[in-house]
């Protein structure tokens, strides 16, 4: 009994080994490529050969992280402008309400009402500018889309689409694997130059609110001492 066990405990010891060797031997097979040539790394790759996309989890990660990136500047983008609108509408509200009906009898508070309400406007209507959708009023045709002349992934371009042209397209877009994600691309580069747009406008009202505020409680200032200096 016992050294029939003992048989058997050999055995295994040897299969184990067998199955271990031709592993390694494998292994080594498969570094070293065919006809013993080493197998190409990362920066081993021919040049001119075209490189294929990685993993479908991989590139749906990706668009999902871009998509998700762009959808939070666009919403921040349109906080801000918001923001901006409420608070130069405030402004220009407590000037012409507190400050018009004083320019008969203190004509010296007209230069920075001025200032102040220029600044203001201007202010209010970059950022009215960047909060305004953005709509194409060009018709799109499905063949347009098929033309790369269009995004239909855009609601501005498919909205001019009938259903069952709607439905054609995605069908379409949905079976060509490189088409989607060119059409993905495009889509996201479409977001960024909205979002470019966006930003600048904001950048030129915020700049506005800045100097209309420098400028005003400056002339302001310059206008009391001036008054005060008249008085004395």
């Amino acid at each position: 009994m016992d050294k029939s066990l003992k048989d058997i405990e050999k055995q295994l010891e040897e299969t184990a080994q067998a199955l271990q060797a031709a592993v390694q031997q494998a292994a080594a097979r498969q570094s070293a490529g065919p006809e013993g040539e080493a197998a190409p790394g990362p920066t081993g790759e021919e040049p001119g050969k075209k490189k294929h996309p990685g993993s479908s989890r991989g590139i749906e990660t990706m668009f999902r992280t871009a998509y998700q990136v762009q959808m939070d500047l666009t919403g921040l983008a349109d906080n801000k402008a918001n923001m901006m609108i409420s608070i130069n509408g405030i402004i220009i509200s407590i000037i012409i309400a507190a400050l018009a009906p004083k320019l008969d009898s203190n004509p010296w508070l007209l230069v920075p009402t001025a200032i102040f309400l220029l600044g203001t406007l201007v202010s209010m209507v970059y950022a009215v500018l960047a909060a305004r959708p953005r709509v194409s009023s060009k018709p799109i045709s499905l063949p347009d889309l098929e033309h790369s002349e269009g995004n239909i992934l855009f609601f501005g371009d498919f909205a001019t689409l009938s259903e069952e042209h709607f439905l054609g397209g995605m069908s379409e877009l949905m079976g060509d694997r490189e088409l989607l994600y060119e059409t993905m691309i495009r889509n996201i580069y479409g977001l960024g130059a909205v979002l470019k747009t966006k930003f600048v406008l904001l950048q030129v009202a915020y700049t506005a609110f800045m100097l209309a505020l420098v400028l005003g409680v400056l002339s302001f200032i310059g206008v009391f001492v001036w008054v005060l200096q008249r008085a004395g």
